[in-house]
C-alpha cells in the first residue's frame, strides 16, 4: 500500500513557475515507477510525465516537454514536478500516481496502481 500527497500547486502568472511535490509513504518508494498526470474541467485525464523506479529515464507529454521536468529522490520518498513557462492551458488538478516495478516509463492512466488527491494549478494569462 502506498499513499500520496502532492502540494505545490496554485495560482500563478503566465510565464512563471511552480514546483509539484508528491510524498510518498512506505519503505518501498523505490520499487515503484511514478507518474504525474492532469485533468482540466470537461477532458480526461492525460499523462504529463513519468520516471522510473531509479530515475534513468523519463518520458514527457509533447504538450510540456522542454518546459516540465520530472525527478524523484528515493531517499525521500518523493517525486518532484518542476514546471516553468507556465500557459493558461496547464491549468488543471494534478495528480501524481504510483505504478509497481513497471517496465519503463508508465503513460496510460489504467498502468498506475495507487493515485494522491490532486492539487489544483491554475495559469492566468
Amino acid at each position: 500500500q502506498v499513499q500520496l500527497v502532492e502540494s505545490g500547486g496554485g495560482l500563478v502568472q503566465a510565464g512563471n513557475s511552480l514546483r509539484l511535490s508528491c510524498a510518498a509513504s512506505g519503505r518501498t518508494f523505490s520499487t515503484y515507477g511514478m507518474g504525474w498526470f492532469r485533468q482540466a474541467p470537461g477532458k480526461e485525464r492525460e499523462f504529463v510525465a513519468g520516471i522510473t523506479v531509479s530515475g534513468g529515464s523519463t518520458s514527457y507529454a509533447d504538450s510540456v516537454k522542454g518546459r516540465f521536468t520530472i525527478s524523484r529522490d528515493n531517499a525521500k520518498n518523493t517525486v518532484y514536478l518542476q514546471m516553468n513557462s507556465l500557459k493558461p492551458e496547464d491549468t488543471a488538478v494534478y495528480y501524481c500516481a504510483a505504478v509497481f516495478l513497471p517496465l519503463g516509463v508508465r503513460t496510460h492512466p489504467d498502468d498506475y496502481d495507487y493515485w494522491g488527491q490532486g492539487t489544483q494549478v491554475t495559469v492566468s494569462s
